[in-house]
């Protein structure tokens, strides 16, 4: 059938997410950093996800696509099948738990500074001043079991996730890189395709710094069972 339903313009997409929030039918996937109308027939064109996309990528069109399936919609959610992140899919481990853990084995934070959220951090501060950064997407320290010694230690962390907290970070952070002495950025991130929108904005505020060329970037995914997948 001939409807209205939305078109992704995955040139003009920074893959920040913001459109599969808004989504409440979940229709949108982040695949590969970018935003995708994966379930056209979750969608029912009235277009939420419009005002909320930053770069103008999402218009409306009138093409042939399957009817809106209201009950496909309410059995998702019922479900929790899809909620509009690949990512967010149920998974169970098989973990062995321990009771020999002591008192005196407990690992000692790393945390080098307060606040760690991007949104609230300042973007000048003395302890920004000849540091490494570690850009750690929140659902990292969750995952991997080793976070404060393996990254933290040694690092100034921000922390943010790129779906849920609603902004693109690319002004804040290129700021922080060109009015400090940054010495380089290691950027953690879970192996979720919408944790890729966090990778964008770093490599656009590096750019929008000027600093791409002085700042060594690395990025470290995490899988979801809390492995490093690629570290480069």
């Amino acid at each position: 059938m001939i409807r209205k339903i939305i078109h992704i313009d995955e040139d003009k997409c920074n893959g920040c997410g913001l459109c599969a929030r808004a989504c409440h039918e979940g229709a949108i996937d982040i695949i590969d950093g970018k935003a995708r109308l994966t379930r056209e027939h979750f969608c029912d064109g009235f277009g939420d996800c419009l005002p909320e996309c930053p770069t103008g990528a999402i218009t409306f069109e009138e093409r042939e696509a399957p009817a809106y399936d209201k009950e496909a919609v309410e059995r998702a959610k019922l479900t929790g099948v899809k909620s509009g992140c690949p990512g967010s899919a149920m998974m169970k481990f098989d973990r062995k738990t321990s009771t020999a853990q002591t008192p005196e084995a407990r690992a000692e934070s790393c945390l080098a500074q307060w606040p760690v959220q991007i949104k609230l951090l300042p973007v000048q501060a003395g302890f920004y001043e000849g540091a490494d950064l570690l850009i750690a997407a929140d659902c990292t320290a969750y995952a991997y079991a080793n976070v404060h010694t393996d990254f933290m230690r040694g690092r100034v962390t921000l922390i943010a996730c790129p779906k849920l907290d609603g902004v693109n970070y690319a002004e804040k952070l290129s700021q922080i890189f060109a009015l400090n002495d940054i010495k380089s950025v290691t950027l953690l991130r879970m192996e979720v395709p919408c944790c890729g929108g966090l990778v964008r904005m770093t490599e656009e505020a590096l750019k929008l710094s000027g600093k791409s060329e002085a700042i060594p970037f690395n990025v470290v995914v995490i899988s979801r069972a809390g492995e490093i997948i690629t570290n480069s």
